[in-house]
């Protein structure tokens, strides 16, 4: 076992004078009565040693840093390779979400619905209450004031999160718009803020609850120091209570990238997406265009890679849509320069590694290391564990440098395709959904939906292949409707229902698409190249919308000739395209009797316009 100096963060410290800040002590002004009251309630509870009440500046997040590299909480890296960079070790149990762990809580099981964890309302309280009974004595309480979407957005939400970590702190710094902007959001009175009560406990998987009461607009999350458990800004606020607020107010939070497609003409069309893990969702946000596309002057630019929430606009009967983030959070194992170079570029300065492997370098700093990077293996390193790592070990034990889920946090102003409206308050019109999944058969490469009702159905039956043996048998479709499923913070049933109902109120909806990246052919290969060459498939889609691509009627949907599709440059021909749009009836059954596993999962809940669809998809084989 290596002896680096780095902590897993069992005990976070007591704040101390030793780094070269005043952290804030007291409230700033204009801090609301209900914000107070709440506060002190939580300071009651947890009972701290100390309370810090964050500003959310830069100075602040470096003192963090500092006061981390103390307490063997973060390592400083190297500055010439990664400018304000530093790393972090989390507990090894306590690398991803738990979403066993994971819980809805109301009055009645029925607000969870069948594909959500339930605990009644009065019974997590006090279960855990029990655990944050002093559970910061000895360490200090942070209170983090934050605003997902960009300030003044009619959709912006204001959080506050109570935690015990400075790895949350820092982390949240990134992630959100934190600090003194969010007191003025909320305003001297305000009492609408989602509050977000964190501590990493002891990090014991047996006394690990993350809690999400959504009548009373409240998180508790205990026992993860880990960023989908503890940001809880993040999957928590912005998916999980907010698809609740939407569905009550009227809007959408739903799991879904957002990018620009420009043409050579300036025209610009906004995309959201949403794919299930391990499809590819980050580099399709920041894809870069073939050559050919992007010497003729195609531009494809980020607005978010993780989340959006859309609204219809009023004033045209449109969709919109923001990125309710300040921040990535990305996986970083696979990321080099040729998969995916712009997220390179967004971790390569004032970013936040997390379990990836640590290098140390003759000069006595750090470096840091993963599998599929662009620099060739060290001799030896510090594995995401704190185990001594090297080739050799490697090959012999199949030990990870860096684990599968190791993450970077990094501003989202350090992505080079940042769109210029990334933080525009109104968010950005979206012409184009586009679901996809994982499928080595029968779906095939583009189709388009009939219609919105359609669209629905074809992202509610969303199927992706299991690709480890760990999460079960490698090559098994799951359904993950709408790439929600782990993040629905209501019944899927009514979450449908929104969906459907959120039609009638656009005069122009978006039009809806699938595609499949991930064919293969007899010999088991893929067929289609994907990563930049992906710019030929959302051509026809971006066409489409404005009405300049034909497309044939097919029983799935609307589907490109193989004509359509550009495959000028590609090692490919016409042929190998009608291929991979290729649908055989005798599949489609099948995948129809597949569809039955969402379909026993509601019950007798399901919307009647899923019934529906699944019949006239039958009558069309």
């Amino acid at each position: 076992m290596s002896t680096t100096m780095i902590t897993t963060e069992f005990q976070p410290k007591v704040v101390t004078n030793a780094v070269d800040f005043s952290f804030a002590n007291v409230p700033p002004p204009g801090v609301s009565s209900d914000v107070l009251r709440w506060v002190e309630q939580c300071v009651t509870l947890t009972k701290p040693d100390a309370v810090v009440w964050c500003d959310g500046s830069l100075r602040e997040r470096q003192a963090f840093f500092e006061l981390g590299e103390q307490q063997g909480v973060f390592v400083k890296l190297n500055q010439q390779k990664w400018p304000g960079c530093w790393y972090h070790r989390s507990n090894p149990n306590d690398v991803a979400r738990t979403e066993n762990l994971t819980f809805i809580c109301g009055p009645g099981e029925q607000v969870a619905g069948p594909t959500n964890n339930f605990m009644l309302d009065k019974e997590a309280y006090a279960k855990l209450g029990a655990l944050f009974d002093g559970c910061m004595k000895g360490r200090t309480l942070y209170v983090i004031p934050f605003v997902m979407g960009p300030l003044g957005s009619p959709l912006a939400k204001v959080g506050v999160q109570i935690t015990d970590s400075l790895y949350v702190a820092a982390n949240m710094g990134i992630m959100t718009r934190m600090g003194l902007q969010a007191w003025k959001q909320l305003g001297p009175d305000g009492a609408d803020f989602t509050r977000c009560l964190h501590s990493v406990g002891d990090v014991n998987p047996e006394r690990r609850y993350i809690c999400h009461f959504p009548f009373d607009n409240t998180i508790w999350s205990f026992g993860s120091g880990y960023g989908g458990n503890a940001l809880l800004g993040k999957k928590c606020l912005a998916l999980r209570l907010a698809s609740f607020m939407g569905r009550q107010q009227g809007w959408m939070a739903e799991h879904m990238l957002l990018m620009g497609v420009e043409s050579p003409q300036k025209e610009k069309t906004y995309i959201a997406a949403a794919f299930p893990s391990a499809c590819g969702k980050t580099n399709f946000a920041m894809l870069i265009p073939p050559k050919k596309y992007a010497d003729a002057g195609w531009k494809i630019t980020t607005v978010g890679d993780d989340i959006a929430w859309m609204y219809v606009n009023k004033d045209n009967g449109k969709l919109y849509a923001i990125n309710p983030e300040n921040g990535y959070f990305g996986v970083v194992p696979g990321t080099n320069s040729k998969s995916n170079p712009n997220a390179l570029m967004s971790m390569s300065r004032d970013a936040i590694f997390t379990n990836v492997a640590l290098v140390p370098l003759d000069d006595g700093t750090f470096d840091v290391w993963w599998e599929d990077s662009d620099w060739p293996a060290p001799k030896k390193a510090i594995s995401w564990d704190g185990r001594d790592w090297t080739p050799e070990i490697a090959e012999q034990s199949g030990l990870k440098a860096a684990h599968p889920n190791s993450r970077f946090t990094a501003p989202m102003d350090n992505n080079p395709v940042l769109d210029p409206a990334a933080k525009d308050p109104q968010g950005v019109p979206v012409s184009a959904i586009v679901f996809g999944g994982r499928r080595s058969k029968m779906i095939p490469l583009v189709y388009q939906a009939f219609n919105w009702i359609h669209g629905v159905y074809m992202g509610a039956t969303i199927g992706s292949e299991t690709t480890a043996a760990a999460i079960g048998q490698v090559g098994l479709v799951r359904r993950d409707p709408m790439a929600m499923l782990p993040f629905i913070g209501y019944s899927i049933s009514e979450y449908l229902v929104h969906w459907i109902r959120m039609r009638k109120k656009m005069t122009d909806c978006p039009r809806i698409f699938m595609v499949n990246w991930f064919r293969k052919n007899d010999q088991g290969k893929f067929m289609w190249p994907g990563f930049g060459e992906n710019m030929r498939v959302l051509k026809w889609i971006v066409d489409r919308c404005h009405g300049r691509a034909y497309a044939r009627e097919t029983p799935l949907g609307w589907m490109p000739r193989s004509q359509d599709i550009d495959i000028e440059g590609l090692n490919m021909s016409a042929a190998e395209i009608a291929m991979l749009e290729d649908v055989s009836i005798d599949d489609v059954k099948n995948e129809v009797l597949l569809h039955e596993e969402l379909f026993l999962k509601l019950a007798g809940d399901l919307p009647k316009e899923m019934i529906f669809q699944r019949e006239l998809l039958i009558s069309r084989l």
